[in-house]
Order: C-alpha cells, then structure tokens, then sequence
C-alpha cells in the first residue's frame, strides 16, 4: 500500500492511499520473456508463479514495465515473489483475498467487463469526482487489475515505484517475445565463437609445444 499527499484544486491536500501489486497483464512481458514457465497466464485472469521451475535469471524483472516482480536478496535460496491474485482461491470459486476482506469496497472482484462498465458509468455519473480514464483497460495491452481516481494519476507520484503513466497501448508480452526469439540465435552464435576460439587457442599451444620441441 502507498501513501500519497496530493493537494486538490482548491487548494486543500487529500489523502490517497493506492494499493500497488501486478497488474496481471492481458499479454504479461514477465512470463513471455521466462525461459523456463515459471510464469504464466492462466485463463482466469492471474499471472502465476512456479518456484520450481524458477532458475532465478531475473528476466521477469527487467521485463515487468510496473516493475512489480521482488528477488529475495537477502535468502540463501532466493525466489521471485509477487502478487498471484489469489489463483487457488479463484480455483475453488472464492473471491480474492483483497477483496473479499475490503470494508469499503474500495476493491471490487468480477469479470472484467463488467468491472469496466461500472467503471464508466461512474465516470459517467460523476464527472466532478473522477479522472476519465480507467487504468489498465487499455495501457499495456490492458491488465486484469483497473484502477479509478479522483487525482490525475501522474500527479500520484508512483512512477518510479512502478504506477507509470507513459506506456503505450501496446502488450509488452509480444516485446519480449520479439527479444527471447533471439536467443537461441544468439547462444548458436557464442557457443560458436567460444567452441572456435577453444579450437584456436589448443592448436596454437600444440605448434608453441612443437616449437619448444
């Protein structure tokens, strides 16, 4: 959760508190740049994690452009943590934990398209009271989480703890899809070169060994 100070039009300050956590992506860059699927999309909406699969590259975070994935650091077997949006109580029917436990129902839980047309009838409704954009509807290809406020999201002040507001529309996944199709070509490339230098470097010892000779 972050905290947040914001001073309103007329000049009074506001308290905002906003809720960070994956955004579950519609295309999530985090699991199409994963070599091994230790993440991945499911079907209901939540990007899931695999420990056991996990080799612990760190691709997810360089490629998140929330830049929402955690490395344990400080443990001696580190794995990525992040947000699963609930997936085994999705599994059984249950709502996630956010929401089922929100005394205000600041946090809502249903299918995405509904959560939308409430969103603009909202808006809608009342046009004094929110910003007219729903974040995450569009912005990286669209998330399963969406967002409404009161406040301009780039006067929130969470750029740099990932609430960007300079993301095009375009799903980061087909980036990193785009960047892992280069991989193999890339490790065909350096194994090459490193199976050519070897080669290189043990005749150039066999003729130094001859001349020695």
């Amino acid at each position: 959760m972050i905290f947040r100070e914001v001073v309103r039009p007329e000049g009074e300050i506001g308290w905002y508190f906003v809720k960070r956590q994956c955004m579950h992506c519609n295309d999530p860059a985090c699991a199409s740049v994963c070599p091994v699927g230790a993440l991945r999309k499911n079907e209901n909406g939540p990007v899931t994690y695999d420990d056991s699969r996990c080799i612990g590259c760190r691709y997810c975070l360089m490629a998140c452009p929330f830049q929402i994935p955690k490395f344990q650091w400080e443990s001696a077997v580190p794995f990525v943590r992040k947000c699963t949006f609930c997936a085994d109580r999705l599994a059984i029917g249950l709502s996630p934990s956010c929401a089922a436990t929100c005394p205000t129902q600041a946090l809502l839980f249903g299918e995405k398209s509904d959560l939308l047309k409430d969103a603009w009838q909202r808006i809608k409704a009342r046009p004094d009271k929110y910003v007219p954009q729903v974040y995450g509807e569009k912005i990286a290809g669209g998330t399963s989480m969406l967002y409404l406020t009161s406040v301009p999201f780039d006067q929130l002040g969470l750029e740099s703890v990932g609430f960007r507001t300079d993301l095009a529309d375009v799903p980061y996944g087909l980036r990193g899809r785009e960047w892992m199709s280069k991989v193999p070509f890339i490790a065909m490339v350096a194994g090459g070169l490193a199976l050519g230098l070897t080669k290189f470097n043990e005749r150039r010892n066999r003729v130094q060994a001859t001349k020695e000779e």
